[in-house]
This record gives structure tokens, sequence and C-alpha cells, in this order.
């Protein structure tokens, strides 16, 4: 048990310094921007595109802040906007799909899936999501009403304290990703000595299976699922080492859980802002069991056909 205690807190140390030089600076750059005149720029360039997907021009607050930030602060930003219900369910799926793409598109890289898959599949699933639900939803007109939120806090002035809240805002992020991948990797290692993962393997080999892919990618699932990208990456990262994941699994893995990840903690912030959150949760399963099955299917056919032109040169 001491020696599990030991690698499991060894290993939780080096996760957390590891994608903490990655999520530092990336916080402390966005935080930074949003008192500049970047990120209005941002806003101001995608607004027109804002009315095809039923969003009206503050829509891309709460889009762009989310997508450089967190779900956190999109909502932040919704509760200062006066948007109707359709439109808040709209933002909530899109960003359901796609929320802090820089931290989490480097998680994706960091255990071997090419960026240009993480990105394209979840602005992808987010435009697409956002398109079909204006064009079937004809409700939610009425305005929504915002409720169990905190105070909004105060703007801060003068880049000195600019400065301090945004070395603040990357501090906390890293304290709260010790706190909870430190422990998630000591009790990972306990798992793994007393082969209760082999037996949790097992158990979700039928899922990944029907899925497309091996049994040993479902620690990497279940840590997705369960705790999100970011703070799961210390396990996906370490049981892609650990468990031989190949290149194909781990895509596959990575396609389902940018579609839904976290399906507790990121269904269940969005309750506040008085959306209906069960649609919302099913439309992210649903989509990420479909799109995961069809890739594998096409990838399949694809390595048979490679297979099969092998032999006959032969």
């Amino acid at each position: 048990m001491v020696s599990s205690l030991k690698k499991g807190l060894m290993v939780g140390l080096n996760t957390t310094w590891s994608l903490g030089k990655v999520i530092f600076p990336v916080t402390l750059i966005v935080s930074i921007l949003q008192y500049t005149p970047v990120l209005p720029w941002i806003i101001k360039l995608i607004t027109p595109l804002m009315s095809l997907i039923g969003l009206s021009g503050d829509a891309a607050i709460p889009l762009v802040v989310g997508n450089f930030l967190n779900l956190y602060a999109a909502i932040g930003a919704i509760l200062t906007l006066d948007l109707t219900v359709k439109e808040v369910f709209i933002i909530a799926v899109m960003l359901s799909f796609s929320h802090n793409m820089l931290v989490e598109s480097s998680v994706a890289v960091k255990v071997g899936v090419k960026l240009w898959i993480i990105v394209l599949v979840r602005l992808g699933l987010a435009l697409f999501s956002a398109i079909v639900i204006n064009l079937v939803w004809n409700g939610g007109s009425e305005l929504a009403k915002y409720g169990m939120v905190p105070a909004k806090s105060e703007e801060v002035s003068g880049w000195g304290l600019i400065l301090l809240e945004s070395i603040t805002k990357a501090g906390v992020g890293i304290f709260q990703l010790a706190i909870i991948v430190i422990p998630l990797m000591v009790i990972v290692q306990i798992m793994k000595d007393r082969q209760w993962l082999a037996v949790f393997s097992r158990w979700m080999a039928p899922a990944t299976k029907a899925l497309g892919m091996k049994e040993n990618t479902s620690t990497t699932m279940a840590a997705g699922l369960l705790i999100g990208l970011a703070y799961g990456a210390g396990v996906m990262i370490q049981a892609v080492q650990e468990d031989g994941v190949s290149k194909k699994d781990v895509t596959l893995a990575f396609i389902f859980l940018v579609a839904c990840h976290a399906v507790i903690e990121d269904t269940l912030i969005f309750v506040p802002l008085g959306i209906p959150v069960l649609p919302l949760l099913l439309i992210r399963l649903g989509v990420a069991i479909l799109l995961t099955v069809a890739v594998a299917f096409i990838w399949n056919r694809a390595d048979l056909a490679k297979r099969k032109e092998a032999v006959y040169e032969q």
C-alpha cells in the first residue's frame, strides 16, 4: 500500500507539473486579453455569423469566452445578457461540444491525437448542432430566467490589478488541478496494483467494443466521462502510456470524449440558466455514440481495404 501511495503521489505531481505548464500560461494570457481590444475584435468579427445559427450578436461574447477559457467563464458572460431560452440552450449545446479549446486540445495532443482532428470535431459539432436546433425548435422565445447564480464581481481596472487577477486565476486553476489529479492518481495506482482496474476494464469491455475500441481504452474513457478532459488528463495520459492503447483507439476515445465528457458537471452547470438539461445530456451522448461508431466503421473499412491491397501486391 505504501509503495502504491508513493508511486501514485509522484505520478500525480509529475502530471500536475506537466499540465500546469500548459494551463497556467494559457489562463494567464487569455485572462489578460479580456481587458484588451483583442477579444472584443474577435467578437465583432464573428457577430455577423450569429444570425445563421439563431443567435443575437451579443451571444458571441459567451461563445468566445467559453472557447478561450471554460464553461464557468461563459456562464458568467451569459448572466450579463438578456437572451431567450432558445438562445441560451443553443449556446449551452455549442459550448458543451466546444469549450476550453486551448487547454483541452493540448491534452489531446499530449496523448497522441492530432490537433486538427480535435478542433475540427469540436467546432463542427458545435456549429452543426446549433443549425439543427435553430431549424427544428420553434419554441423557447421567452426570456431566460437565471437563478441560483453568484453575484457578478466588480470589474478591475489598472494593469497592476489586471495582472494580479490573471495570475490569481491561473494559480487557482493549477491548485484545482492538483487537488483533483494527485488524489486521483493515487487511487488509480492503488486500483492498478490491486488489479481492480482489470476488473473495471472487463465491465467496460462491451461498451468500448461496441464503439469500435479495445477494452484497454476503458480507463481513458471513464476518466474523461466522469472528470473531463482537463482534470481527467492525468489518468488518460498514464492509461495511454501504460496500458498500450493504440493510436486508433485513443483517437476514437477522444472523438467520443470531445462530444461527451464530464457528463455530470458539464450538464448540471447549466441548471441555473433555466434551460432543459436532460435534452442537453441526451444530445451530447447520442452524438458521441453515433459519431464514434461511424468513424470506427469507416476506419475499419479503410484498414481492411489496405490489408487486401497488400495481399494482392504479394
